[in-house]
């Protein structure tokens, strides 16, 4: 039920009754009147005299319980994205030279429609820095696509391509380094395990020039990282390997261990969730050898080995 007061500038639905716009009450006068959306009536506030039975309803079809929500909802056509290179807000012609029934428009009209998108592709990137944007974004969503990242983490990598943008950071380097320098930094900060070398496998420039973007970009941006956790890395290596989810419990309960102790202070996390693995699979008894887990951690076997003595002692007795 929500009160509101109606105004005689503004009738409602345009009916009068008895000579009077809908703002008074026919029975005591007043002005009171309550307007209730589920039933459609309004009704007097002070009395109870129903006015009015079948009132439309202008509220949305959609419900909102938190004021955020609310301000999400209130919008008309695809939200804003950072990953788009103009923020969805231009119109798109297809090349889709139909009309609204699927009948094919004449060649006169498809030759204006060519026309027309050319000029309309032009006129979104006729600056250098919307060229940028536009190699960029698609560069960022390529990588993301290939890489399965999600869709909130390729938002947060495109706002950080932006200001690097800003910076003028990308002068003089590769926009497809920068583009993945930018998404490896997002995925270090939230946790994701995406490692430098598989990030390099599906871009287009070396391991090398990422890495030396990255710096840049945490050294100019001002992005501070978090401690890598080894834990976040035993679900992707046991998926590879099909190992059990006893097995993987064990493997974090051993890391676990070892970050209370300090033991795994600057080493390699995903050399740490391959050792806590393999010491896991043998005592459950699932028999993956250190050349399978190393394969699938994509580390050495030397680097197993030596993380086994540090790990050893926190195996469950």
């Amino acid at each position: 039920m929500e009160d509101v007061r109606i105004h005689r500038e503004a009738p409602i639905g345009g009916k009068e009754r008895k000579g009077l716009a809908l703002t008074t009450c026919p029975e005591c006068g007043s002005t009171n009147l309550v307007v209730d959306y589920e039933r459609g009536e309004i009704l007097c506030g002070d009395c109870g005299f129903v006015l009015s039975s079948s009132i439309m309803s202008r509220a949305p079809e959609w419900r909102a319980f938190t004021p955020q929500e609310q301000r999400e909802r209130t919008r008309v056509g695809l939200p804003t994205s950072y990953s788009i290179h103009d923020k969805g807000l231009s119109t798109v012609i297809s090349n889709i030279y139909r009309d609204a029934s699927g009948r094919k428009l004449p060649l006169k009209t498809r030759i204006k429609m060519l026309r027309l998108r050319r000029w309309q592709i032009r006129s979104k990137v006729h600056s250098s820095r919307s060229r940028n944007l536009s190699r960029a974004m698609n560069e960022i969503d390529r990588l993301s696509s290939q890489l399965n990242v999600p869709p909130q983490l390729q938002e947060m990598a495109a706002l950080v391509y932006r200001k690097a943008l800003e910076k003028d950071l990308v002068r003089g380097r590769s926009i497809a380094a920068i583009a993945a320098a930018s998404l490896y930094a997002i995925c270090r900060q939230t946790g994701t395990p995406r490692t430098l070398k598989e990030i390099a496998e599906v871009s287009m420039v070396s391991r090398k020039e990422i890495a030396r973007c990255y710096r840049l970009l945490l050294k100019k941006l001002d992005i501070t990282m978090p401690i890598d956790d080894p834990t976040k890395c035993v679900p992707k290596i046991a998926s590879k390997l099909s190992v059990g989810e006893k097995c993987q419990q064990m493997a974090i309960e051993i890391l676990k261990k070892a970050r209370e102790a300090r033991v795994s202070t600057g080493k390699h996390p995903m050399g740490l969730a391959a050792t806590a693995l393999y010491m896991a699979c043998k005592v459950t008894g699932e028999r993956r050898t250190q050349r399978e887990i190393a394969d699938a951690a994509e580390v050495t076997e030397v680097t197993i080995r030596n993380r086994y003595n540090d790990l050893k002692a926190f195996l469950p007795s």
